[in-house]
């Protein structure tokens, strides 16, 4: 019995260390804007991608992690709740991440690939301001 407990504890520690190490692959600095930026540029190549590029698949679950870990990290986050670049990535990653779980065997469709364009340029000017 004891060597049971002892094999399913060291599973048990491997899986959480295996967690750990996949999520530290997309973990976030804690810096905004920095964060932000850089979530921007990988969103932007990811749905620039053309639809039958084999790394279509890869970028689309890299997208949704991000999606998700930055959603986690910023969204109780009262001091960049407030900025403009805040709502309005928000309102980006809503969008994205909504096609991907309604359909995630489609490629983005152009005119939303225009709007998630001109609302990351929005972030970014509004983060080179400070809001």
């Amino acid at each position: 019995m004891k060597r049971f407990l002892s094999v399913i504890l060291v599973i048990f520690i491997s899986l959480i260390g295996f967690t750990q190490t996949a999520s530290a692959a997309t973990a976030l600095t804690g810096d905004y804007r920095q964060d932000t930026a850089a979530i921007v540029t990988t969103l932007r190549e990811s749905i620039q991608l053309p639809d039958d590029s084999p790394d279509r698949g890869a970028a689309q679950t890299e997208a949704r992690q991000l999606i998700n870990d930055f959603t986690a990290r910023y969204r109780r986050d009262n001091s960049v709740a407030k900025l403009t670049s805040y709502t309005t990535m928000r309102t980006a990653l809503n969008s994205l991440a909504g096609h991907y779980s309604s359909y995630p065997n489609r490629p983005v469709p152009q005119k939303m690939r225009d709007r998630l364009e001109q609302e990351f340029k929005q972030i970014e000017l509004f983060l080179s301001r400070g809001s």
